[in-house]
């Protein structure tokens, strides 16, 4: 028997539970692989969970917990290291090594949408998806700048967002939970009369598969997409990176 497991709060909405368990009965293993959603208010009850759940060997981590989980690894690779953020943890030799698969699920998806024009990016949320989207744009050479509620010296608010920062910035890339399942009537707050054509946005949410911040800037011309092909992709990385 192989456990593996999501590790968030709350898990409402877990696609990882699905698609593991679908591939695992897909490969004729559904009775020796299992997939789980492990739920915990705290971060630091994870060393309980790990003493509870023996023939765990490796588990995904979410909201709100890719950053937080970092003091309780062993081992990072240099991409956790970098950027702070893990969603993806093996268990070796009773040791957690933390990777980030959202890296390679995020740039392999958005490679194909991208035109000469997206030389510069916002980055909306600053959470752990951020650390990754981040990461990425930083690989690809395309400046970003974060927006955020709470604005700091290295990000903006919402409100500062105008005409002229549109005109500059036209890849957008929603790294926050507004307009998610249930609250599907939000979007992130942007002046969207002034997207077009030449504009991309990204969503990393999935569900709704069209966020009401993609359907404004369709309207509007725009080229969307949502989260779902990251999803897959970051999932089969992790899957790679527990068999190695």
């Amino acid at each position: 028997m192989r456990l593996f497991g999501l590790v968030g709060y709350p898990l409402t909405h877990s696609f990882s539970k699905t698609f593991f368990t679908q591939k695992f009965s897909s490969m004729g293993m559904g009775e020796e692989l299992f997939y789980e959603n492990f739920s915990i208010p705290d971060i630091e009850e994870l060393p309980y969970l790990l003493i509870q759940k023996k023939y765990l060997d490796g588990f995904n981590i979410t909201i709100p917990y890719k950053k937080q989980v970092i003091p309780f690894l062993h081992q990072l690779t240099p991409e956790v290291a970098e950027m702070g953020a893990c969603n993806c943890v093996r268990i070796q030799n009773k040791k957690l090594i933390g990777y980030n698969t959202d890296v390679v699920g995020f740039e392999q998806s958005l490679k194909p949408f991208l035109q000469k024009q997206h030389t510069h990016a916002l980055i909306l949320g600053t959470g752990g998806a951020a650390a990754a989207v981040e990461y990425v744009l930083r690989k690809l050479r395309i400046n970003y700048l974060n927006v955020s509620r709470n604005p700091t010296e290295s990000s903006i608010a919402y409100k500062e967002i105008n005409q002229a920062v549109l005109s500059q910035y036209q890849l957008i890339i929603n790294t926050s939970p507004v307009g998610q399942y249930p609250n599907v009537e939000a979007a992130p707050l942007i002046p969207y009369e002034y997207l077009g054509p030449q504009h991309h946005l990204y969503d990393l949410i999935y569900n709704p598969t069209e966020t009401l911040f993609l359907q404004k800037g369709k309207a509007q011309g725009a080229s969307v997409q949502n989260g779902y092909e990251m999803l897959v992709l970051q999932a089969e990385e992790s899957w790679r990176i527990w068999n190695l």
